[in-house]
């Protein structure tokens, strides 16, 4: 991989763990190995921000979750808990990035395009295939799923994350995550055939809803109805994540592998097939519908 790429992926790292800290350019020009001007040109070529506007963008994100979620915690509070110098200038970088006051924002929470800090080394391995070093263990729960809604984007005719982002940008994650979900985060899905329209993708993002849900629903946006369902979680093991895509791929094969009437199960097209973010610390995560024979 690029040195560059990964001076920058470094440079990321560090911010996500001094987030709420002081950080500056030195900071990062030690992680990155590079000069402070080049690590600052660098970061801003392979990020599309400066580093400033990144960290910005990183703290606002987090403390929308934080208003929306943490009804007893003042704005002032969060403010200066969130690495802002004082109360007013939070204030208009808040309004700035979602032209929402952040008082307002916490008595009346609506969706918001939150800021996704995508790590440049997901996108150097890309589309790329890696093989599987060595045989991992993947664990498979029989879980289930109650009737729900699902409030969803639709793509064109993606059927993947990569084809999905072209197709629709990859700013719609943020906007899901700043809604609360059943889960606590948003998933991916494909789509069973009855619920895919004329001229739309098989696989969109979303967010699970309680039945209830009264909500505002964004613009191209649209709520689904998702009926009772079980489920077969097959889980890998964690992963660092740089090896993002062969931890997929042990899952995928794990899948195909798999006999479900061995439970006494069958495979269930009729329900949608739900995918978690990749995280590492605890392995990648699908979610397979399967039916009762």
């Amino acid at each position: 991989m690029d040195e560059r790429a990964k001076a920058v992926q470094r440079m990321q790292e560090y911010i996500e763990a001094h987030l709420f800290e002081t950080i500056t350019l030195a900071d990062l020009a030690r992680v990155s190995l590079f000069s402070p001007w080049y690590a600052h040109r660098l970061f801003a070529a392979w990020t599309s921000l400066t580093p400033g506007e990144y960290i910005r963008k990183l703290r606002l994100s987090r403390s929308a979750l934080r208003l929306r979620d943490e009804k007893d915690c003042t704005v002032a509070k969060i403010a200066l808990e969130m690495g802002f110098s004082s109360v007013d200038g939070y204030q208009r970088a808040f309004f700035r990035e979602f032209g929402r006051n952040p008082g307002e924002y916490a008595a009346h929470p609506s969706p918001l395009y939150l800021f996704v800090p995508y790590g440049v080394t997901y996108r150097e391995m890309g589309r790329s295939e890696k093989m599987m070093e060595k045989a991992r263990t993947i664990t498979v729960t029989l879980t289930s799923r109650p009737r729900r809604k699902a409030l969803i984007k639709r793509g064109i005719r993606a059927d993947d994350y990569f084809t999905y982002c072209d197709e629709v940008g990859c700013d719609v994650w943020g906007l899901l995550q700043s809604i609360p979900s059943l889960y606590g985060e948003p998933v991916c899905m494909w789509l069973p055939k009855k619920a895919i329209l004329p001229g739309t993708s098989t696989y969109v993002q979303g967010v699970e809803l309680p039945l209830g849900y009264d909500g505002v629903v964004p613009e191209g946006m649209e709520i689904l109805d998702l009926p009772e369902a079980e489920y077969l979680m097959f889980q890998g093991e964690p992963f660092e994540e740089k090896d993002y895509q062969t931890a997929i791929g042990e899952v995928w094969d794990a899948k195909k592998r798999y006999d479900p009437s061995l439970i006494g199960y069958d495979w269930d097209d009729e329900n949608p097939r739900i995918q978690l973010e990749p995280v590492g610390s605890r392995g990648y995560i699908e979610f397979i519908p399967v039916k009762r024979r």
